[in-house]
């Protein structure tokens, strides 16, 4: 996919970078984007080289750091947020920033997700621009018009989540940049959260009516449009709507709930599996090692990765609730040579996580999934207590727990002292654990988020004189309030800088 990349460097466009979103565009090498459409390959080659944008290394800054990835910096800035990774040690690595909330303008790895999804939309743009003026388009060019449709929209509700502060937060405040085409203004406004999730909205809609063809969950499908609008109404509290979208996803017929027996091995071969729909797909071309794999700080053969973050002692309690939960197949225990004592590393006991690890027998090489199945129900189960319709929300939480080895252990009604949006929580958070939902799903619901156990996310740690067997008290950052302006990232200051036009998050 590296050589696909190169390729799509070559066919398209030089994006100059200063600052923020300000891009001058120039053609490069002997091929302009008015020759696109006539080469039998074009429009596929620039959408291969937008897919490759998810998982590439491109130059930053004017040097390509191996740790600069738009999916590796995802899933760290959003579940190195939450609490179900804690933090084994000290790190220099901006991930850091994100486990203790001391968010800066200037924080790199915030600043290269900005960049690279900006990069992706430009690309995304590019293509619907050449695509829309063709006449009498084929299905293979509208197939690809709505791909791009779709990272489009992707992309713009992902720098919305990260930058943003939640919908249910208030529809007018300031959201993200829409970038909608080539030649747009490159100082330019926020636009409002409402206005952003309506474009999104928008581009959905309308890649979802130009995908006609199943190429595979490594690209962008109809099914896969209908997935994140399910998403996107989730987020905005249209049950009506989240419910709608994952129905027509489930009754398409295209995928299939993994069941106890295949579930452990579906991170390791999320291409040939039933339930994901869109997944980020490398191979052993793109595998970023040691240094700069999602995997790298999660798991650690002993030399494959630093494995320094760990599955948290707060999520581990919840999937304790029943030791013949299959998603206990997620966690790798490192035991001491009496291979009864967990080992701890730097106080902390290490429970490896391996969502992102093991394609081709590899420690570092996985195809990360963006969207499945499972997620569908949830969204509908959730989207059902909210409408307080607790049969209905009890059913779907108990369609992932009867395929998940708890057949026995199926909800017939609300636990005593719990509500049904806790058990919908509650589910989602052992479900879809590390791929990139839980402090989303807190904060979009007005919730605090807990992490009163030890690790490197209380600051002030590595200089304390405590005693790591006891429970955490008096520390700061042991709780991040919903209100708290730093559930959101600030908006990089490049972009400041440049466009005086973009407004600073608080």
């Amino acid at each position: 996919m590296q050589n696909i990349f190169k390729i799509f460097i070559g066919l398209l466009l030089t994006v100059i970078f200063i600052a923020g979103c300000k891009m001058d565009f120039a053609p490069v090498d002997q091929i302009t984007t008015e020759s696109i459409p006539n080469s039998p390959d074009g429009l596929d080659n620039v959408t291969n080289g937008n897919y490759a944008l998810l998982k590439d290394g491109i130059e930053f800054n004017g040097f390509v750091d191996d740790n600069n990835c738009y999916v590796r910096q995802f899933f760290q800035m959003s579940d190195f947020s939450g609490d179900d990774i804690v933090c084994g040690q000290k790190t220099e690595d901006p991930l850091y920033f994100s486990f203790t909330y001391t968010h800066s303008p200037d924080q790199a790895n915030a600043r290269y997700f900005w960049y690279i999804s900006y990069k992706i939309i430009n690309g995304a743009n590019t293509v619907i621009e050449i695509a829309n003026s063709i006449e009498n388009k084929d299905n293979d060019q509208n197939q690809l018009l709505g791909e791009n449709y779709f990272l489009r929209a992707f992309s713009h509700f992902n720098l919305l989540r990260f930058y943003a502060k939640p919908y249910t937060y208030g529809g007018q405040n300031p959201g993200i940049i829409i970038r909608e085409s080539t030649s747009g203004e490159a100082k330019k406004a926020r636009a409002t959260v409402e206005e952003c999730y309506q474009f999104v909205i928008n581009d959905l809609e309308m890649a979802a009516s130009l995908m006609t063809k199943s190429k595979g969950n490594q690209y962008a499908s109809k099914e896969a449009a209908w997935a994140l609008l399910s998403r996107v109404y989730l987020y905005m509290e249209d049950n009506d709507k989240t419910i709608e979208y994952a129905d027509m996803v489930i009754n398409s017929g295209s995928f299939a709930l993994e069941t106890s027996t295949s579930f452990p091995d579906m991170y390791a071969n999320a291409a040939s599996h039933s339930e994901p729909i869109f997944i980020v797909a490398f191979t052993q071309e793109d595998n970023r090692g040691k240094f700069g794999s999602i995997a790298s700080m999660l798991y650690s053969d002993g030399n494959s990765g630093w494995g320094e973050e760990f599955a948290s002692e707060s999520y581990r309690d919840v999937l304790d609730d029943n030791m013949n939960d299959v998603r206990w197949s997620v966690i790798d225990t490192l035991y001491e040579e009496d291979g009864l004592t967990v080992d701890t590393h730097m106080g902390i006991e290490v429970f490896y996580i391996t969502k992102f690890s093991f394609q081709d027998g590899d420690p570092n090489l996985a195809s990360p999934i963006m969207l499945r199945l499972a997620e569908m129900y949830l969204n509908k189960a959730e989207a059902y207590a909210k409408n307080g319709d607790v049969t209905n929300a009890l059913s779907n939480v108990n369609e992932i727990r009867s395929n998940r080895g708890l057949e026995g252990d199926l909800y017939a009604s609300v636990p005593a002292g719990s509500t049904i949006l806790d058990v919908v929580l509650k589910e989602r958070r052992l479900e879809l654990a590390f791929e990139g939902h839980r402090n989303f799903d807190i904060y979009r619901n007005k919730q605090n988020l807990y992490r009163n156990y030890w690790g490197y996310h209380i600051k002030g740690l590595q200089n304390a004189d405590i005693d790591l067997n006891t429970t955490p008290s008096g520390y700061d950052n042991l709780e991040i309030p919903y209100t708290s302006p730093r559930v959101i990232y600030y908006i990089p200051g490049d972009e400041i800088l440049a466009n005086e036009l973009c407004v600073q998050n608080d």
